[in-house]
């Protein structure tokens, strides 16, 4: 008997391996991605500037990378202590205003240099539901508690999401003609925008993910983790306390589903090499001075010089 509605899921022609180059951007499901990827130590980086929610903010801020646009004095503004920029998340945010923008423009420089050598670009959208700042007229990607009253609410069109992932994919293509993209929709629900808004703003996601899929299908693929996560895991078992994110063993499942769909067989040995390393470390003796805890150790220090030997990138160093 099954006790869950399968989702299938379209097997990748552009599979991922350890020479592929990958950038995770989005909401915090791409972070959750972005672990998995750092984990198994493949050659990715995840949201640079931090957590994005919707389409526009980031078609901002690859915009300004492949142009290498510089952030400026006008880009930032003082609130609670800390310099911010309506354009990154708050993580980013900094009490010392000449570190905030050289941290700002550093890591602008860095995100041009990995999309000019990218192969795949995973795209998390979370919402349709944006902010727009009603004093410079512009969409922000994060309000850093500024007042409410200095924003206005509104649901992005499908046609203005697709414009947007159009614009991305074409921008990334005038550097790099050579990478491939992986759309996909967060699991996690947004109710703090009402549960039929929360419906609403996904429908417009997926719609327009599907519609820019159609007119590049050798390029684009969409993966179904919204999908899995509604109906594969259609139990609050399978959320955290909040009844709204992914629990841990979600998390796992839909990267399962990922992997087996998206990453080259062909890899799965070393990737099983690298989780046993994982394992080890994060392995705690009750004593360590035993001679059985220093043969482990050394047993472990092999482990990581053979994965050295065959990836001169990786590194198991926190």
């Amino acid at each position: 008997m099954l006790f869950s509605t399968k989702i299938p899921i379209q097997k990748s022609s552009f599979l991922i391996d350890y020479d592929s180059r990958i950038m995770s951007l989005g909401s915090c499901f791409a972070e959750n991605m972005g672990y998995k990827f750092n984990y198994f130590k493949f050659q990715a980086i995840t949201n640079p500037f931090g957590i994005i929610f919707n389409a526009i903010s980031l078609e901002k801020l690859i915009c300004r990378a492949v142009k290498k646009r510089k952030f400026t004095e006008n880009d930032i503004f003082y609130h609670n202590e800390l310099w911010n920029c309506y354009d990154v998340h708050s993580e980013l945010s900094n009490p010392d205003k000449e570190i905030f923008l050289s941290n700002l423009n550093s890591t602008l420089e860095s995100t041009h240099l990995h999309i000019a050598s990218l192969t795949h670009c995973i795209i998390t959208l979370g919402t349709s539901w944006v902010y727009r700042n009603t004093e410079t007229n512009e969409i922000v990607a994060n309000c850093h508690k500024v007042r409410q009253k200095q924003f206005t609410k509104e649901l992005l069109s499908i046609e203005e999401t697709e414009k947007s992932l159009q614009n991305i994919v074409s921008l990334i293509h005038t550097v790099n003609p050579n990478c491939h993209f992986i759309f996909t929709v967060s699991p996690v629900r947004h109710i703090k925008d009402g549960f039929i808004e929360n419906t609403l703003s996904k429908a417009h996601l997926v719609a327009a993910i599907h519609k820019k899929i159609t007119h590049h299908p050798s390029l684009i693929i969409y993966f179904p983790a919204f999908e899995i996560m509604m109906d594969e895991l259609r139990d609050y078992r399978f959320y955290s306390e909040d009844m709204l994110h992914p629990n841990q063993t979600a998390i796992d499942y839909i990267w399962v589903q990922f992997f087996e769909n998206y990453i080259s067989e062909s890899v799965f040995g070393l990737m099983n090499e690298i989780c046993a390393i994982q394992k080890g470390l994060q392995h705690r003796p009750f004593n360590p001075n035993t001679e059985s805890h220093q043969k482990f150790l050394k047993n472990l220090t092999s482990k990581m010089t053979t994965i050295k030997k065959k990836l001169p990138f990786v590194s198991f160093e926190k």
